[in-house]
């Protein structure tokens, strides 16, 4: 299926921001598919931001089959903000889960305003048992800070081989000082675990700036084939763009953006950028959910993989 390259048709729009949920009120940003044990559709793990822009994670229920018309729309959010004064007190967003045994772990990024920089992120887990509700694992980020990776860490992708828990991160490498400067740099890295909790970073760069324009990759969504690992990601000079890559081991990645297989539409909701992409398996297809323009603002969308 993904040995040669391919295009992903896009199948519309999906989701787009909605004032009578104010969990979603604004923005339907980075989201994850889950399929449904039941076989009843996949339930979509969205990213939405409220009122007051702050984000919280919310489920809205899709068959990709018919995906323009949801069916089911989340009320409230599932999984909120966290206390006043924990790193995840101004929104939590880009979920990622993943089969911890009899549970589901979900990781994602906490927001907290600061003062000289607009913002903090790092990576917080939770976890859910059987029919339940989703429970923080720590109140404190699972990635401590360290001196190589002593500023912000986001989005991530964790996948599970046998004993091993495999992560792919985005790592802020620095904040632009002078007006000319980017607003931010950062990069792709990883990380390994033996339960999911406790990681090792070896400080090792997966995905790397290609020039001076570009200045933020992040949003790592990996999936392996025949022996391949293949990771879309998104990019960004002037605006956003879904980007790729393959490596044999998961370590070494050779870089080809030609091949992501996607780009925006010539008009409409998706015309200036696409970002946050989530790759997924159902029914033997391979599908792509991810946002348009203004980092989801005009909405979320949902494209299926040709040969």
């Amino acid at each position: 299926m993904l040995n040669a390259p391919g295009r992903w048709k896009k199948l519309g729009r999906i989701l787009q921001a909605d004032p009578r949920r104010e969990w979603m009120a604004t923005y339907t940003g980075a989201s994850f598919a889950l399929p449904r044990a039941d076989g009843g559709g996949v339930d979509v793990y969205v990213t939405g931001r409220d009122s007051q822009n702050r984000s919280r994670i919310g489920i809205v229920t899709i068959d990709p089959a018919h995906p323009t018309t949801p069916a089911a729309i989340g009320e409230t959010a599932v999984f909120d903000i966290g206390e006043l004064g924990a790193f995840d007190e101004n929104g939590v967003s880009y979920p990622w889960i993943v089969s911890a045994g009899d549970a589901l772990y979900m990781y994602y990024v906490g927001w907290m305003p600061t003062v000289l920089t607009p913002f903090q992120n790092h990576v917080g887990l939770a976890s859910r048992a059987g029919n339940g509700g989703w429970r923080r694992v720590s109140r404190a980020p699972i990635l401590e800070r360290t001196n190589e990776e002593y500023l912000s860490i986001g989005s991530n992708c964790v996948l599970r081989e046998g004993d091993c828990w495999r992560m792919w991160y985005t790592c802020f490498r620095a904040w632009g000082r002078q007006p000319g400067d980017p607003k931010h740099v950062y990069v792709i890295k990883y990380a390994e675990s033996a339960d999911g909790v406790r990681w090792n970073r070896p400080d090792r760069v997966c995905i790397d700036r290609t020039s001076p324009i570009e200045f933020s990759i992040g949003r790592p969504s990996v999936l392996r084939h025949a022996g391949l690992y293949h990771m879309w990601f998104s990019h960004r000079g002037a605006e956003y763009r879904i980007g790729y890559a393959w490596s044999e081991d998961g370590l070494v990645w050779t870089r080809r953006d030609d091949l992501a297989g996607i780009d925006v539409s010539t008009s409409g909701w998706d015309s200036d950028a696409i970002c946050y992409g989530h790759v997924f398996e159902w029914e033997d297809a391979l599908y792509m959910l991810y946002c348009g323009n203004h980092y989801g603002r005009d909405g979320l969308g949902l494209a299926v993989r040709q040969a």
